[in-house]
């Protein structure tokens, strides 16, 4: 069988390709890079690919807002590409900058009953930009490549990464539809308070999916988490520890691609 294919998608301001693209590889992937003005000119390099991934970084400066810019040109000019990629299985992620990418984009099917977008990730509690290492809890949720239960020790760095809902009853629909895939914890797995939940995201969350549980984005960074030494404490840590607990967020979602791959 060959190797699910996947495409991580850069622009100006985008920093992560590089380490997104070796998390892909590492996982199993046949992973190349592609600055979003090439998709822009050949969108149906979409129907080639099994994953697409959103990189972090700081896309355009984000000026005016963090993804505000990127993920106004994929509703603009990407939208029913985007639409028919994820309707025949493909699987889509966002990291970080790239989750604020997602959230802009709609891709997460987030319009409230007034047809206004009712979530979004804005400004720190803290009003300042966090760069700190950070515990996620996978939670219960329709992605098919996460595990519920597992603690994943993940660095964080922004400063526009607060989760944030419109309503109670939007954050009871999220839930209701298996949405919250992340949360953060304290390392032991217990309730989060700054600085364990570095910005102040509603309900702890740090990532949520979309209702197919194709598209997923979160804040922290798996991909700066692949060797066992990535990890500020990794001498104090197991001697059985060989790879960082990023990998096998990557290896999972790679071999969920493989699994239902369509193309």
């Amino acid at each position: 069988m060959p190797l699910p294919k996947a495409l991580v998608l850069r622009t100006a301001g985008t920093n992560c390709d590089a380490e997104t693209e070796r998390a892909l590889r590492l996982s199993g992937a046949n992973a190349s890079t592609l600055h979003l003005n090439r998709l822009l000119e050949e969108p149906q390099r979409l129907d080639e690919q099994e994953i697409l991934v959103i990189a972090g970084g700081f896309s355009y400066g984000d000026d005016v807002a963090a993804g505000r810019v990127w993920g106004l040109e994929l509703r603009h000019n990407l939208a029913e590409a985007l639409k028919r990629y994820v309707e025949r299985g493909g699987l889509a992620l966002g990291v970080c900058n790239g989750f604020q990418v997602l959230v802009e984009s709609g891709l997460f099917d987030s319009t409230g009953p007034d047809g206004q977008r009712d979530i979004a990730l804005t400004n720190n509690e803290s009003n300042h930009y966090e760069c700190r290492w950070v515990t996620l809890r996978s939670e219960e949720c329709a992605c098919p490549w996460i595990e519920a239960g597992e603690l994943m020790p993940t660095p964080v760095a922004h400063a526009e990464g607060r989760f944030v809902v419109k309503s109670d009853e939007t954050l009871a629909r999220l839930r209701k539809n298996r949405q919250i895939a992340l949360t953060y914890v304290t390392p032991d797995g217990g309730k989060a308070s700054y600085p364990a939940n570095p910005n102040g995201a509603v309900a702890d969350i740090a990532g949520i999916c979309d209702p197919t549980g194709r598209v997923l984005g979160l804040m922290p960074h798996p991909e700066r988490n692949l060797d066992p030494w990535n990890h500020p404490q990794w001498t104090r840590l197991s001697a059985d520890r060989t790879q960082g607990e990023g990998l096998p967020f990557y290896e999972r979602m790679v071999a969920s691609a493989a699994a239902g791959v369509s193309v």
